[in-house]
């Protein structure tokens, strides 16, 4: 497994990232400490997960994922060998159970902080990242940005740097990145960062055959100004696995326990996943593997967050690694 540092930082993480949003909704505790042992055996040390975990959202189940990850690094006490990774929940999302208010204020950033730092029974986190904007954007699958939606949004950009700041002094935080963000956004703080300010480190967002919005304009924003990527979602709710095709609906498997992730189920999305489908098969790969190796060679990518909800899904995953 190769490894690499992440761009302004001391953190060598692996090409691959275990994700662990399905932990608490459809895997158990038992199996999600499996599925640690089994990415930190086979040279995983990148763990990525936030506040608002298992997907999909639900007041019951919120933070159980950070707790099973605690528990996980109570039994083991391998906190030294990993590289942990969380993301506090912002605005517009209709996810009042988390916290009142959902912003990036530093209460909040606090309260969120120290919660999540209870459940992952650790001091500090390694990476620590802004969920998604405080601002209207078009994101989790929506194309179209909306004018207008900002109108009573103020611009903080520095004062919310500023409130992290103070969490990396205590070292409670050792580097801070943003995911769901835009070109915009990332210049923004970027430039504030030039000015003797927080850098922000990495950005997370969905990338895969099915969706590479992001070459457009934010690689450029990447390289010339030195941030990270992390590419989540590279299977697009699995249906890169071809799992879904024909119409096939599997047991258990995240479309179909919850028909309103469809973002990657259009008709053209289907044309184009036979097409991945077909291109695999003639190169005697599976189409998991084929659209791995695809974010995986990416120049621009340094670590693809893979998730699974079985020991066979994780194996075929970190071997994508090696494709």
């Amino acid at each position: 497994m190769k490894h690499s540092l992440l761009p302004n930082t001391d953190l060598s993480v692996s090409e691959i990232c275990l994700g662990t949003m399905t932990w608490g909704e459809q895997n158990s505790e038992v199996e999600a400490h499996k599925q640690l042992n089994y990415a930190i055996e086979n040279d995983v040390n990148f763990i990525d997960t936030a506040e608002m975990y298992p997907i999909p959202a639900n007041p019951e189940t919120q933070g159980r994922t950070e707790s099973y990850i605690g528990s996980w690094l109570k039994q083991t006490r391998k906190r030294k060998d990993i590289i942990l990774a969380s993301k506090i929940a912002g605005p517009n999302r209709k996810m009042s159970h988390i916290r009142n208010p959902l912003d990036f204020s530093k209460a909040s950033i606090e309260k969120a902080l120290h919660a999540s730092l209870k459940r992952l029974q650790t001091d500090y986190l390694d990476l620590y990242q802004l969920h998604w904007p405080e601002r209207h954007v078009n994101v989790f699958g929506i194309r179209e940005y909306s004018y207008g939606r900002n109108a009573e949004w103020e611009e903080n950009f520095e004062a919310v740097l500023d409130a992290l700041q103070e969490f990396v002094k205590a070292g409670k935080i050792r580097y801070v990145g943003l995911s769901n963000e835009t070109p915009w956004g990332a210049m923004k703080y970027a430039e504030i960062a030039k000015k003797g300010g927080l850098k922000m480190t990495t950005i997370q967002n969905a990338y895969n055959l099915l969706n590479r919005r992001d070459e457009i304009a934010l690689t450029e924003v990447l390289e010339q100004e030195n941030y990270g990527y992390l590419a989540y979602s590279p299977l697009a709710f699995g249906v890169l696995t071809g799992k879904y095709l024909n119409n096939a609906k599997p047991e258990k498997s995240r479309v179909t326990l919850f028909p309103s992730y469809q973002r990657y189920s259009s008709e053209s999305s289907r044309k184009a996943t036979e097409a991945y489908h077909q291109l695999a098969s003639e190169n005697d790969l599976s189409l998991t593997q084929l659209a791995l190796a695809f974010v995986n060679q990416q120049p621009f990518v340094s670590s693809t967050i893979i998730g699974a909800t079985n020991l066979q899904q994780l194996e075929e995953n970190i071997n994508s690694a090696m494709v």
